[in-house]
């Protein structure tokens, strides 16, 4: 069953709720016969995928205020949110397969809750049903590297492109036979990470060609987990890209 929320409540019904799982908003109104005819639709196409998606109705003519925040200009409008924001809408009452197209891109993929539930069995199908997949990757190769399987941890990470995470735990796996260079993994897993990047950059300067290559993809995968606007990240770019050129 819907929920029906309203200025008060429209935080935690929507806002909060879609960090859990992904949120449809059904603006209508009473007087709105083409919300009428689209309401029944959607709340079955919500209720066939079983929690994973909810479905909020807001009425525009009781809350004008998040109608007006929303831009909703003509109902139904049906605008669907994950962590926080808007991801997808559409306008109209329309067909139910359109409306199920809609749904089946919120939905989480089979492979993405395999990622959820974690474990090697579950990670390991899910790169069968997506081959290349970068979260279910990185989190295999830790496991395979943390019971000591390097190689394989390796061979899997190969398997994707374009992710600085996967590039920069490959690079590591490579590096971590270094003596010189265990102080600073050592100090990354204690949770000293603005010691653990110095320690790499540091090492930069004296590196052979392919070493220093390694050492920029392991110091890049770790800022790429800091995220862009972290002050450490910002700090260590500068002093890498100074190190390197």
């Amino acid at each position: 069953m819907p929920v029906d929320t309203s200025e008060a409540t429209f935080q935690r019904d929507v806002i909060d709720r879609s960090y859990e799982v992904p949120v449809v908003v059904d603006f209508w109104a009473e007087w709105c016969g083409p919300c009428r005819s689209l309401g029944p639709v959607i709340e079955k196409a919500v209720d066939a995928r079983e929690g994973q998606v909810e479905l909020v109705k807001l009425d525009t003519d009781a809350n004008q205020r998040l109608a007006a925040e929303y831009r909703i200009q003509s109902i139904p409008a049906v605008k669907a949110f994950k962590d926080g924001r808007v991801i997808d809408e559409f306008v109209g009452a329309l067909p139910p397969a359109a409306v199920e197209r809609f749904l089946d891109g919120l939905a989480p993929s089979e492979a993405e809750r395999l990622v959820e539930a974690g474990g090697e069995q579950n990670l390991r199908r899910a790169l069968e049903l997506e081959p290349g997949r970068a979260d279910a990757t990185l989190e295999l190769a830790k496991l395979l590297a943390d019971r000591g399987d390097r190689e394989e941890a390796l061979s899997v990470l190969a398997n994707v492109a374009g992710s600085f995470a996967a590039e920069g735990l490959a690079a590591r796996l490579r590096l971590e036979a270094d003596e010189a260079l265990r102080q600073a993994f050592a100090a990354l897993d204690a949770g000293d990470t603005e010691r653990g990047l110095d320690l790499l950059i540091e090492a930069i300067a004296a590196a052979e060609p392919d070493k220093r290559e390694d050492l920029r993809k392991a110091i890049v995968g770790v800022l790429d987990e800091l995220g862009v606007e972290h002050p450490l990240a910002r700090d260590s770019r500068r002093r890498l890209a100074s190190a390197l050129y």
